[in-house]
């Protein structure tokens, strides 16, 4: 199996915390996860608050919102780890977990993002990530079921159905 594989679990791709240590993303084994390019300096950084809300909602039937700082789109997520932190603590109240600030695209594409570009969206597309704020459902068995560009609110209808189908399955 390549790690291009868009079958392949995403679970299993190791990955750092945004403040140390691993991520763990095998602790997410049967949930369902989305994950989230995100940047604190982007005109999309609102959706912070649509990830939250969506993140609660779903939090105690097995679903997680995951964050992954990106520097890639104009230089829209230039703080350390620190002030990506306290950014979204402070202005959007995150409770939802975040990973360490990574390349979703090019050669030094972290390899989570190997995983996920594979998968395309309801549009079409499938490769590149566009922009900050694309989204991927996966699902309990830890493959992609779902990506949304970045302009879909992560409380569109079409979120919440992929996000409770998975939930209920």
């Amino acid at each position: 199996m390549t790690t291009n594989d868009a079958h392949a679990s995403v679970l299993d791709v190791d990955i750092e915390a945004l403040q140390g240590g691993s991520a763990d993303l095998g602790q997410y084994a049967g949930q369902a996860v989305l994950i989230v390019n995100v940047a604190s300096k982007c005109g999309l950084t609102p959706q912070y608050d649509g990830l939250e809300r969506l993140h609660k909602r779903y939090a105690d039937r097995g679903f997680t919102v995951l964050g992954v700082p990106c520097n890639q789109f104009a230089g829209q997520e230039p703080g350390s780890a620190e002030a990506i932190a306290e950014f979204c603590s402070a202005t959007y109240g995150v409770t939802f977990p975040m990973t360490e600030k990574v390349e979703v695209n090019g050669e030094g594409r972290h390899p989570l993002y190997e995983r996920l570009t594979g998968f395309a969206d309801g549009e079409g597309p499938s490769g590149d990530i566009r922009w900050n704020f694309e989204k991927f459902l996966v699902g309990r068995d830890g493959r992609v079921v779902a990506r949304f560009s970045p302009q879909t609110d992560p409380e569109a209808a079409e979120v919440v159905a992929a996000v409770e189908a998975q939930l209920a399955g």
